[in-house]
Order: structure tokens, then C-alpha cells, then sequence
């Protein structure tokens, strides 16, 4: 009878650990499919509804004028959001623009019918910059054209096109110029922000623009670049859509050359002294990307430094056509994992550093020609061909943001060492630090009057209040710090900036608005960013 009991408490323990273990498995699995899983929707988390205490919601039209029927609408009303996920705002409606001819229409109907307009394409800004509540918003994404002239290694697009795309037609003989280190976004956008990326020494989107064909908000046609209307053209580019249309751009490429693969770890600090040695005087260094540690143990202190050294200035005949990322299930888990704590960001961390490079994708056969031995070889658009679909989840109570400050590069150490104390000290998962080289920049609002180096943050919050509330405090104490420095915010992302911030880090606004009204008088072309900026600068 003992023995009965014995085994049936003993069973029964068995019984309950195999529930535990089955349970945790199960809980495991479905948590890790839960991680992995791709978006199934857009995220509508809300939206924030003032800058520096001032309201940003309008109220809705009193005597909303008839649809024209001419037009070709993909919505007529509703609401409209981008990639933070916490920008929703109520539009007139949405032509879907695929010819220069539904421009030239919708800006008339606005202009008789009192209506604002917002172009707006992939919407990855972050602060409602693509649109405007009632606004009629002009959706560019099909107007998307792409055309190459080969002998003067030039491309000629629309503003729809997107950097993807793009590749996959110049490739395997040409590769662009410069573009941001993500191909997700597209030319329009880029030109809209002055974008810059993995490429040192090309500098920004504005250095390889030959010339640009531009609606204004009267109708007309104009030619800038340059050379050409060249005030005009630093108002445009970097000028977040404000100042008309832009119908086709005209912009360099080069060829698809082949890089060398290497990277090394160094300290955060020690970069400056990296850039000047190494870096900046080997002009064979075609791409380069700093990657920081955001683990807790080293955080914003070694860098993983990506640089890619010019072997040849054209692949092989038979290069194979660009591959996609891979992985980007078990890179999506890790990410998510990520935002769960100190553990997690030492895996992350780990992964990055031991892990990434037994998997590295060399893309270029290893020949003699090339004498490169047992090197990894990849064409110019491989690295630059990144969609980064691994950042983009189901989370719907979660957004990811990102911040870019450009600091002289002479304060770089001081900066870091003080952003450093500031991300450390606050609850936020920061996901991704990047340090980036930036030129001077010639445009009117320009992020960079001097060469400086830009520290890019992808930072991770919860769409409720208290997580904007979070993100809001976090934003101004980086903007404070940047201020000090003597450098300056990117203007693309969230409005969590003060009045203060903004006049300090951008002294030319003031005239940049005064510009503004002066190429377009009605303030036809508009934006919650542009009604945000100008309510802080204030300008009536």
C-alpha cells in the first residue's frame, strides 16, 4: 500500500513538472511566434496633440467643398498616419497622383477651393510632415518613373520612386550615389529632408542632385539646381515639402564597385582619431557605418566599425541580381527581445558582435583578377540594399522612434560622454546607435553648417500617454545636450522640441519662413510640422 502512494505522489509529481515544462514550451513558443511575426495592419496609436503646450488638432471643415470627379481619389475623407504610428489625423482626402497632370489639377481645386495641400509618399518623418488635417494630400507613391542615361551616368525620376526599386534597376552595372542606409524611403522624401547615408565621402542627397524640375504653388514649372535658380533649389531640397512639388529630379550615379568587407571594434572615443587616420584620408573606402554597443556593460562605448575598401570598379559579368535580407524572423526576435531589459540587450549585443559575421553574404565570386584570397567580396548595392523588414513588428501598444543629432566633430567625446549619462538614466529601451559622417550642407535649413558627425538612436516607447510623456523628456534633454555642443536636432521626427530648442539649433528659421511665403504666398503647401514651426518661431 506504501508503495501504491509512493508512486502515485511520485507520478504525480512527474505529471505536474511535464504540465510546467510543457507549459513553459508552450508559452515559449507562442511568445517567440509572437516576437517573430511580421505587421499585420498599420499601427493607429493616437497622436500627439500639441508642441510646447500649443494645441496641433484643427477643427474639421464647416462647408467641406464637393469632390472634383476628374481627380483620381484613394480616399475621400478618414484619416491618415506614418510610420510612428502616433500622427492619425483627419485629411480633406488623398488623390492618388500617377501623372503630372493630376498635380497641376488638384493644386487648382485646392486653390479655388481654400483647401491646404501635403505631399506625402512612404511617410517615414515622424511628426506629421507628409500631411495636415483637411489638407488634401497628394499621395506621389505611383508617380514613380525612373529612366538612366548610361553615357552621363545620370538618373532621371520621380518623386515617387523608391530607393529599392531603384537599385534593382541600376543594378549590376551602376549603384546610386547617395541615399540614407535604408533603401525603405522614397526620392521625394529624401530630397525633402536633405538625406545622407553609408557613403563618407559623397556627402548628402543635395550633392548629387544635377537639377530638379519643380511646381510651385501657382501652377507654374520651374528649373532649379545649383546653378539655375539655385535659391529656389536650397529651399526645396532639405525644405520638408514646403515650397512645391517636385516633378522629376536629374541625380549622379556611379558604378556598382566592388568592396572588401572588413570590421573592427574600437572604442566610441577613439573614433575621432579612427576618422581622421583611416577613414577620411583612404578615398578607396567606399561605405562606411559605425555601429554602437547599446548593451548595459559597454553601453555607447565599443563600436563596431563596417567599412568597405574598393577592390574593383565593376563586378563580374555574371553578378547575380541583389538579395534580400534573410534571417529576418530570428533578427525581428532578437529585436523584440531587446526591449525587454538588460539580458536581453547583452544578447543582442553578442549576436552582433560574435555571431553577424559567420553569417556574412559575399556576393562577389573571389577571383584572381581581384587577388582578394579568402576575402568577402560584395558590389556597392549589396550593403545599401537593406529594406530592414526585421524592424517592423505587431506590437501594436509599442512604436519605435528614431533621433539624430549632428555634433562638430571637434565636441564629438564631450557629446557622447554626456548622451551617454542621459540614455543611461531614463527607461526607454534604446534598440540602435549609429554614428554617421556628415559635410557641411549648403540648404537653407541646414542641419550641418559645418562638418560634423551624427549620432542616429532607434529607441522603443509605449503609445500610451505616459510613454510620449517619456519619449518627450528624453528628446529635449538629447536636443539640450546637442545645443551645448554646438550642434543641432534633425527636424523629422517627433515635435517634443521647445520654442527654445528650435531657434537655437535652427537661428535661420525665421528666414526660412519668410522664404516660405514668398515662393508661396497663400501658404498653399502645408503640414502639422509646418504649423508646428511656425507657431514656435512666432510668426503669425
Amino acid at each position: 500500500m506504501a508503495d501504491e502512494q509512493k508512486r502515485f505522489r511520485l507520478s504525480r509529481r512527474l505529471l505536474l513538472g511535464a504540465a510546467v515544462v510543457g507549459g513553459a514550451v508552450l508559452w515559449g513558443g507562442t511568445t517567440v511566434a509572437r516576437l517573430a511575426r511580421g505587421p499585420s495592419g498599420p499601427k493607429n496609436a493616437g497622436r500627439i496633440a500639441d508642441i510646447d503646450g500649443i494645441a496641433l488638432p484643427l477643427k474639421p471643415l464647416e462647408n467641406a467643398p464637393a469632390f472634383d470627379p476628374s481627380l483620381p481619389w484613394s480616399a475621400k475623407g478618414g484619416d491618415i498616419n506614418d510610420a510612428s504610428g502616433l500622427s492619425i489625423t483627419p485629411v480633406y482626402g488623398v488623390v492618388e497622383v500617377g501623372e503630372e497632370e493630376h498635380i497641376a489639377k488638384a493644386l487648382a481645386f485646392a486653390r479655388a477651393n481654400g483647401l491646404k495641400v501635403s505631399l506625402a509618399a512612404i511617410r517615414h518623418s515622424m511628426g506629421g510632415h507628409a500631411f495636415d488635417d483637411n489638407a488634401l494630400v497628394l499621395d506621389l507613391r505611383k508617380f514613380n518613373k525612373v529612366t538612366v542615361d548610361a553615357a552621363a551616368k545620370t538618373m532621371t525620376l520621380q518623386p515617387g520612386a523608391r530607393w529599392h526599386d531603384i537599385q534593382n534597376l541600376l543594378h549590376p552595372h551602376f549603384a546610386v550615389k547617395a541615399m540614407q542606409s535604408t533603401d525603405i524611403f522614397s526620392v521625394g522624401g529624401s530630397l525633402s529632408v536633405n538625406a545622407h547615408g553609408m557613403d563618407h565621402q559623397a556627402g548628402s542627397v543635395a550633392s548629387s542632385i544635377r537639377s530638379m524640375r519643380v511646381m510651385l504653388a501657382d501652377g507654374s514649372v520651374t528649373t532649379c539646381s545649383p546653378t539655375e535658380n539655385a535659391d529656389l533649389f536650397r529651399h526645396v531640397v532639405g525644405g520638408y515639402g514646403l515650397f512645391g512639388v517636385v516633378l522629376e529630379a536629374t541625380l549622379d550615379i556611379v558604378d556598382n564597385a566592388v568592396y572588401r568587407t572588413s570590421r573592427e571594434i574600437i572604442k566610441s572615443d577613439d573614433f575621432p582619431k579612427f576618422f581622421a587616420e583611416v577613414l577620411e584620408p583612404n578615398k578607396e573606402i567606399g561605405l562606411f557605418y559605425g555601429h554602437l554597443s547599446t548593451a548595459p556593460g559597454n553601453f555607447l562605448e565599443d563600436m563596431i566599425v563596417y567599412r568597405y575598401d574598393k577592390v574593383a570598379d565593376q563586378p563580374p559579368a555574371d553578378q547575380p541580381a541583389i538579395g534580400e535580407p534573410g534571417s529576418v524572423g530570428l533578427k525581428r526576435v532578437i529585436i523584440n527581445l531587446a526591449k525587454w531589459g538588460s539580458l536581453f540587450q547583452e544578447l543582442k549585443w553578442f549576436t552582433e558582435k560574435t555571431l553577424e559575421p559567420k553569417f556574412e553574404s559575399c556576393t562577389v565570386a573571389r577571383t584572381s583578377a581581384m587577388a582578394e584570397g579568402e576575402a568577402c567580396l560584395v558590389t556597392r548595392n549589396n550593403p545599401m540594399h537593406d529594406s530592414v523588414p526585421y524592424l517592423f513588428n505587431d506590437q501594436m501598444d509599442e512604436t519605435d522612434i528614431l533621433h539624430e543629432y549632428f555634433i562638430p566633430r571637434a565636441a564629438y567625446v564631450e557629446f557622447i560622454t554626456e548622451a551617454r549619462e542621459i540614455l543611461r538614466n531614463q527607461t526607454l529601451p534604446v534598440l540602435n546607435a549609429s554614428v554617421r559622417i556628415v559635410h557641411k550642407e549648403d540648404v537653407a535649413l541646414t542641419y550641418a553648417p559645418e562638418p560634423a558627425y551624427s549620432l542616429v538612436l532607434y529607441i522603443n516607447q509605449p503609445t500610451d500617454a505616459d510613454g510620449n510623456a517619456r519619449m518627450r523628456a528624453l528628446t529635449r534633454a538629447l536636443i539640450d545636450v546637442t545645443i551645448k555642443h554646438g550642434g543641432r536636432f534633425f527636424l523629422p521626427y517627433q515635435l517634443h522640441y521647445t520654442a527654445k530648442e528650435l531657434l537655437a539649433s535652427y537661428p535661420e528659421l525665421p528666414a526660412f519662413l519668410a522664404a516660405k511665403r514668398q515662393y508661396d504666398p497663400t501658404e498653399l503647401f502645408s503640414s502639422t510640422f509646418y504649423r508646428a514651426i511656425k507657431a514656435l518661431s512666432g510668426v503669425a
